[in-house]
């Protein structure tokens, strides 16, 4: 247990790592970000626009079967609102009852792509979409998450490809007596939450 404590804060700490080693980039491409807004310098967003391509090579240039798989991959998109406005009520509704702190929706769905002169209008809308769809998927991965922690903290037996932000937190798998004495404690555990 303990080795697996160390193991998930080295991963999160080398996630922070990483964030502000992104972060850095925006000297490196002469870009600001003020709020919710992205500046380039006026030399930058000249140099970007020589690289975006045409529309109408865009259009002309892109295989069939990826124009065709595209009807596919937005049609996805009625069904991510309707999930995302439930997933959000679900959670202004039920998280109080809990004392689940909120996710904040902000933090997850991020959407700022479309700053970019290299991309042409299709370019930034696909960007649009998939800066808010995976985004969607993160946000609600961690409602879930924080559900998950209330409701049901006990680790898998098998393999799990992805471990998500609360699960340090939850009781091994067959530790009944961990469960039942601490239950309560892991439920109530979201004082790392006011840290970030």
């Amino acid at each position: 247990m303990k080795k697996i404590d160390e193991l998930i804060s080295e991963i999160k700490r080398l996630e922070n790592e990483l964030s502000q080693e992104i972060q850095k980039k925006e000297t490196e491409y002469y870009y600001k970000i003020q709020g919710k807004r992205i500046y380039f310098e006026e030399s930058v967003k000249q140099v970007q626009k020589t690289l975006s391509t045409t529309l109408g090579a865009y259009i002309f240039h892109a295989p069939l079967l990826h124009t065709l798989s595209g009807v596919i991959i937005w049609s996805c998109l009625l069904p991510a609102l309707i999930m995302d406005m439930f997933v959000s009520i679900y959670q202004a509704l039920c998280f109080p009852v809990y004392g689940i702190p909120k996710v904040k929706r902000k933090d997850y769905i991020i959407v700022d792509r479309h700053s970019l002169a290299y991309l042409n209008l299709i370019e930034k809308v696909n960007c649009m979409y998939c800066g808010y769809f995976n985004g969607l998927i993160s946000y609600v991965q961690e409602i879930a998450a924080r559900t998950e922690q209330y409701w049901c903290p006990i680790k898998h037996a098998r393999k799990i490809s992805t471990i998500h932000s609360r699960y340090k937190y939850f009781f091994e798998y067959g530790d009944g007596e961990e469960y039942k004495k601490n239950l309560e404690e892991i439920r109530q555990k979201f004082d790392d939450l006011d840290e970030e």
